[in-house]
């Protein structure tokens, strides 16, 4: 299927490893630029040497306000947010400081950027932005209630954003991958019961793969899926019907 996206630049937070990768490789084979944003900018230009088209890296803490800022200043089609690092813990083990650290990134980085490049979309009247969430959001448990807490409210930020949307010429849509074969996961599991637990029972006795996540983002990303806004995709090997 020919996406259409030959062209176009999408800029993808969270990019150095992991679904970020996968997003920035999937994107550049259908011809998009690239604008590739995390803190260690050794991991992004392997990532950016790897890739067929034009891809500029940014190596910015994105808890950063002023890096967000700046980062608005570059036009792009296509934004996907995709930073985060959430710990696992129950109330008791996530103090104050590491709540807002967290949120810092994943919640406030998020409404932040798309605050700012949702403004030049509805400008000029086109653009996407893909917020990658977490299924955690839609089965939060008590042993990661700081993610948990931080996906159900991007789910509804992006669903009261996308609703309207289209009426700006933009489209907000979501993508809530369960568990995915990456580093996180891997730590995820090591540090909580729940994690370890979970894994027993994946789907099809995997993970979902960072490419398969990609895929998804892609196409929502394409004009295949001009009549897609305010709404969030679950990949989870069905294990959110359980």
């Amino acid at each position: 299927m020919d996406l259409a996206l030959h062209g176009r630049t999408a800029l993808i937070t969270g990019a150095s490893k992991g679904i970020g990768a996968a997003i920035a490789t999937t994107l550049a084979a259908e011809g998009c630029d690239l604008h590739l944003v995390a803190r260690d900018r050794a991991s992004l230009e392997k990532v950016a040497a790897s890739l067929p088209t034009r891809t500029t890296v940014h190596a910015l803490d994105l808890r950063d306000p002023a890096a967000r800022a700046a980062l608005a200043e570059h036009e792009v089609d296509v934004l996907v947010n995709n930073a985060g690092d959430i710990p696992a813990g129950r109330l008791d083990q996530i103090d104050d400081e590491t709540w807002r650290h967290a949120w810092d990134l994943k919640v406030h980085g998020y409404i932040d950027l798309t605050r700012h490049f949702y403004t030049r979309m509805k400008a000029r009247g086109s653009g996407v932005i893909v917020n990658v969430i977490g299924a955690a959001g839609e089965r939060p448990t008590a042993d990661y209630i700081c993610g948990a807490t931080a996906n159900a409210a991007l789910m509804a930020f992006t669903k009261a954003l996308g609703g309207q949307s289209l009426y700006d010429g933009v489209r907000v849509v979501g993508v809530n991958p369960g568990p995915v074969q990456t580093e996180r996961i891997d730590k995820l599991i090591a540090t909580s019961e729940r994690f370890r637990a979970a894994a027993a029972a994946f789907p099809l006795g995997r993970p979902a793969t960072p490419g398969e996540i990609a895929d998804l983002v892609a196409y929502l990303a394409s004009d295949r899926s001009a009549y897609t806004t305010g709404t969030i995709v679950t990949v989870d090997g069905g294990a959110s019907t359980a």
